[in-house]
């Protein structure tokens, strides 16, 4: 009997299309007033940040900030 490889990066069941609502990084350098908070994320993602940040002559916190608005308001 052979014996069946899952492959755990593929879909499991029927896929759909969702509207792609992420802003780009352009859209992310924005000011308004703030309330600190302490959070851990991924290296990976603070160095992405890091990095667009620079392209964009902006603060990557900020950036950060603007896409958790963003999909804040896209589920509010």
């Amino acid at each position: 009997m052979k014996r069946k490889t899952e492959d755990l990066n593929m879909p499991i069941g029927k896929l759909t299309r969702v509207k792609d609502f992420l802003p780009t990084p352009a859209e992310l350098v924005t000011t308004e007033k703030t309330v600190k908070v302490t959070i851990a994320l991924k290296k990976k993602s603070v160095e992405f940040f890091k990095h667009k940040a620079g392209q964009y002559h902006t603060k990557y916190q900020k950036m950060i900030r603007e896409l958790l608005d963003k999909y804040a308001m896209q589920y509010s």
